[in-house]
């Protein structure tokens, strides 16, 4: 069930693609980082590093672009990340549409395919090319641009879509 938002704050709530994807990687990271540690001999300590750091770093890496929640305001979208956000200008905004099958049969061009989150370059016939910032491919929401078109998954898409629509 989605939470109470309030004042154009929403959060991003991980859809079952999501967390599934997530526990997989996270899981094939951690046991490629233990069969480094019990597999290898310790005179090869360069790869034993390696098979441990080098998925801990995936991890991280894929943990600093989590999606963690949008916000509206003072003209902009703002999508919060774990220690960080982006800002989207919505000056340019011709139209917001939840839309829960916008992302079928896309595929990734560049960008992150479910480690915490769905971010970056996709593609699909619905939409061509889009950026997209999310955690629930079933809460797509779907905002055109004069130049580009971008997919966010808040927790209330209608609400987000009549919130945004305000701003644009």
């Amino acid at each position: 069930m989605p939470t109470m938002n309030l004042n154009g704050k929403f959060t991003a709530p991980w859809g079952r693609e999501l967390r599934w994807m997530t526990a997989v990687a996270v899981a094939i990271c951690v046991g490629v980082g233990l069969i480094g540690l019990v597999s290898l001999p310790e005179n090869h300590p360069i790869a034993r590093w390696n098979m441990v750091a080098i998925p801990l770093l995936i991890l991280l890496g894929g943990a600093c672009f989590m999606v963690r929640g949008y916000s509206l305001g003072d003209g902009q979208l703002i999508i919060h990340r774990l220690g960080w956000t982006c800002r989207l200008d919505l000056a340019s905004l011709k139209s917001a549409a939840y839309d829960p099958s916008a992302m079928e049969k896309s595929i990734r061009i560049a960008g992150n395919g479910g480690l915490f989150a769905f971010c970056g370059q996709f593609r699909n016939q619905k939409l061509g090319n889009y950026r997209v910032f999310g955690t629930d491919v079933r809460r797509s929401v779907v905002l055109r641009f004069l130049d580009r078109v971008v997919v966010v998954t808040p927790d209330a898409p209608e609400r987000f879509v009549a919130e945004i629509t305000k701003l644009g």
